[in-house]
């Protein structure tokens, strides 16, 4: 059932959630939260409601939603009411507020929470750059944001890790239980070796790859590279070096991962992406601090993004052929010195020595006078090895 109350005020909206509680029964009590939801008026209002509708089937709420209308309109408040089918399990109350008023939507929002519950605040989209400092926000114990949803990703992530407040956290983060849960099981098999370096592959706008990519460093405390992948949509590959080999969770397609390691066959797993709605639902289970997600956001500043970490000697051996040992390097380094020097002193003694012109007579060998050498004597024809003339001329 819904119930529109245009140009009303929070009292009107409260006296008809008592007549309604009166007629059809409706238990307030039963309500385990409050889930206010900021977002602008628009198309995108009724895909938020529907989430928290389908959320509250497991954690019965009152879900009241601050829609943001024009701000250049008259001071203007339309409300109106869900119960029964279309507010599944819980009780559904949307604020279109116009004008000066679409800034005052905590001054809305408080009549309408339920006493002694607690406060859940959840922007679907563009969130305040400090969550616990907006006038909502400081109403709830929990503070719900989605990086993804916002027009520049990693910019998000950014602006979450320098603002964060214990009660914060993001639905980004939500995303990556099935990657932490398959990553962590696989350490549960044998060779229980320590990691010496990770790399995270996916979509170059996915705050989820660079949060994945936190969480091994701030874990592991290892050198993480976070690159882009060629293809796929989300996160689409995580490898971990060991000195056994890689273990690697490759999700192609967005549905399903196939994970790898060495002495293990290959498992197909299950990967679907999250629904927003199951996100939530998760988020709504708890209402203390996560510190997980805090230690992931520190770690940030960790991940190498656009070049690979230092390898290792084991990972540099699987990955590269063999390499020129320093002393060998330093061995062959000499060698080619020496053999260097060697030619250039040959090539300098060379320079230094007069080119070997024409035969020439010898010096003191006498000339005859028709400017010819004469014939050597036959003793020292004799001594060079050649064959003895019988006479020789004079």
């Amino acid at each position: 059932m819904i119930i529109d109350l245009p140009s009303t005020t929070t009292s009107q909206v409260n006296s008809k959630l008592v007549q309604l509680r009166e007629e059809g029964g409706a238990v307030t009590l039963g309500r385990v939260l409050t889930l206010v939801i900021v977002t602008d008026d628009g198309a995108k209002t009724e895909d938020a409601v529907d989430a928290a509708n389908d959320a509250s089937r497991e954690h019965p709420c009152r879900v009241i939603v601050v829609a943001r209308g024009a701000r250049k309109a008259a001071p203007r408040l339309d409300a109106q009411i869900r119960v029964g089918g279309d507010a599944g399990a819980s009780e559904v109350i949307v604020l279109r507020l116009y004008g000066e008023l679409a800034n005052e939507g905590a001054s809305c929002v408080v009549p309408l929470l339920l006493p002694d519950t607690p406060v859940v605040a959840w922007w679907p989209h563009e969130a305040p750059p400090v969550p616990a400092l907006d006038p909502i926000g400081q109403l709830a114990q929990r503070r719900i944001t989605d990086a993804a949803a916002e027009k520049n990703p990693i910019k998000a992530l950014d602006q979450r890790k320098a603002s964060y407040t214990p009660g914060d956290t993001d639905l980004a983060w939500t995303r990556l239980t099935l990657w932490r849960a398959m990553l962590a099981s696989a350490f549960d098999l044998p060779p229980y070796e320590k990691v010496t370096e990770a790399e995270v592959s996916g979509e170059a706008d996915s705050p989820s790859t660079d949060l994945l990519a936190a969480w091994l460093a701030g874990a592991l405390r290892v050198p993480v590279k976070r690159s882009k992948a060629a293809r796929g949509v989300g996160i689409v590959d995580v490898r971990l070096v060991r000195r056994s080999g890689e273990v690697e969770l490759v999700r192609p397609d967005g549905k399903v991962g196939t994970l790898s390691q060495p002495g293990q066959p290959a498992r197909r797993v299950a990967l679907q992406r999250r629904e927003i709605r199951d996100c939530l639902a998760e988020e709504l289970r708890r209402l203390d601090p996560d510190e997980v997600y805090e230690l992931a956001l520190k770690a940030l500043g960790k991940v190498v993004r656009g070049r690979g970490p230092a390898k290792t000697s084991a990972a540099a051996k699987n990955t590269a052929g063999p390499k020129t040992s320093t002393a060998s390097k330093g061995a062959a380094e000499s060698k080619t010195s020496t053999a260097s020097k060697s030619t250039a002193a040959s090539n300098a003694t060379a320079a230094r020595k007069p080119s070997s012109p024409a035969r020439k007579p010898a010096v003191d060998q006498p000339v005859s006078a028709d400017g010819k050498a004469p014939a050597r004597s036959a003793k020292s024809a004799a001594g060079n090895g050649a064959a003895p003339k019988a006479k020789a001329r004079t």
